[in-house]
């Protein structure tokens, strides 16, 4: 339920242009935070902050459009400075900011793909996780939270998806550290999966998608406001109390049992 008045609680979400992290920066500005959109294209982060709207009526306060390319290890610091000097300190990082590749045999990945994976998905969560932690210790008061997307490939994998779940199980290394490690800065650190969201990206789920036994079967799919009510239940927790790992998933996809 959104808040009846603005706060002074700051968030940064990356991968906020569209998808996963444009619904869920849209629900924290109306619960009240103010939202740095990070992604790399200027224009779909622009559009995402005028679709999401204010119900407070200062968009334009609460609202911050950052360009950055989350694999580049100067380009997100500068963002995350950015994000202390408009609104003077960070209480919330989702590190939501990810891709994949088409259906493929390892030896059809290439070292250019996959390093570009790595990048996005292991490289930039770090880089991101790495700074909010810089600006949480910092300031006073001290602390604050990140919830990384993971994703069920971190559990269980999809056939022809090495790259992808590879680095979804480094990202869950990242959340299991990061949480010990924030211990002593009262930063928590937590995980959302997700499984079969209803995207442009899993559109392709509704025609089929292999399956472990080397069928290729349709998969249900959600909408996206569940997971979206899901990360807000983890981003809304006081400061004593963590989700370490959250899994969201369409009812009827084939994840438990898989393989």
């Amino acid at each position: 339920m959104a808040t009846t008045a603005p706060h002074n609680r700051i968030a940064l979400v990356t991968g906020a242009g569209s998808g996963i992290g444009a619904g869920c920066a849209a629900a924290l500005l109306a619960d009240g935070w103010k939202v740095a959109f990070v992604g790399r294209r200027q224009e779909a982060l622009q559009a995402a902050i005028a679709q999401a709207g204010d119900p407070f009526g200062d968009i334009a306060e609460r609202a911050l459009a950052l360009p950055c390319d989350v694999g580049d290890d100067l380009a997100v610091a500068a963002a995350f400075d950015a994000v202390q000097a408009r609104f003077g300190r960070l209480d919330l990082l989702f590190n939501n900011a990810g891709m994949g590749l088409p259906v493929r045999s390892p030896d059809e990945v290439s070292a250019a793909d996959w390093r570009r994976v790595v990048d996005t998905n292991l490289n930039g969560s770090f880089f991101c996780l790495s700074n909010a932690f810089r600006l949480m210790r910092a300031q006073s008061p001290q602390g604050g939270r990140i919830i990384n997307n993971g994703s069920i490939s971190a559990h269980a994998p999809r056939p022809g998806s090495i790259a992808y779940t590879a680095t979804k199980h480094a990202v869950s290394g990242l959340t299991r550290s990061a949480a010990l490690d924030g211990r002593a800065f009262d930063i928590a650190v937590g995980q959302i999966d997700i499984g079969n969201v209803a995207s442009d990206m899993t559109a392709r789920m509704v025609a089929g998608v292999p399956q472990a036994d080397g069928s290729v079967r349709p998969e249900p799919r959600m909408d996206l406001s569940s997971v979206v009510a899901t990360f807000m239940a983890m981003a809304s927790l006081p400061a004593t109390a963590n989700i370490l790992f959250s899994t969201v998933m369409a009812t009827k996809m084939p994840f438990v049992g898989r393989g």
